[in-house]
């Protein structure tokens, strides 16, 4: 028979599986990002004691590296003096006349859904550094962005 029918096993027509991507850039966390890591490196952990499917060991194994760089590698920034939009903020702005209320926090920690974005997203990246009452360009438009009250949100 030739080479090119014969199949050793199942295995190696599988899908590779790999790691998690890491984010580029530092590991920037708020205290309650924080608390979110350690608190899903625990569950893995009895997670992965827990399991004995193989595949589902894999798996859990693979999830758990990953969060024990993520743990590893956090930098928790000093707390924002609130003046200006930085990490651990709430910014409250009108994007093209409409009223937008965001926190910039880790990218971990981020949920668009839940108004928590990444300080490494373009829109967070173009508010930083701004004050109450300051206008930025966003998204080719002059002057589309107007900063209306700030709040420091990473005090856990």
């Amino acid at each position: 028979m030739s080479v090119a029918f014969r199949r050793e096993g199942d295995d190696e027509h599988l899908e590779p599986k790999f790691e998690h991507p890491i984010p580029v850039g530092p590991n920037l966390v708020t205290a309650r990002g924080l608390r979110l890591i350690r608190e899903r490196v625990a569950a893995l952990q009895a997670e992965v004691a827990a399991l004995t499917d193989e595949t589902a060991l894999k798996i859990a194994k693979r999830d758990l590296r990953y969060w024990n760089t993520r743990q590893s590698t956090a930098e928790q920034p000093p707390v924002p003096s609130g003046s200006t939009v930085e990490f651990g903020t709430r910014v409250t702005f009108l994007l093209n006349k409409k009223e937008k209320i965001l926190s910039i926090v880790g990218d971990d920690e981020a949920d668009p859904a839940s108004a928590l974005v990444s300080f490494s997203a373009p829109i967070s990246r173009a508010l930083m550094g701004l004050a109450a009452g300051d206008y930025t360009d966003f998204a080719g438009r002059e002057d589309a962005i107007e900063i209306l009250s700030i709040e420091v949100v990473d005090r856990d």
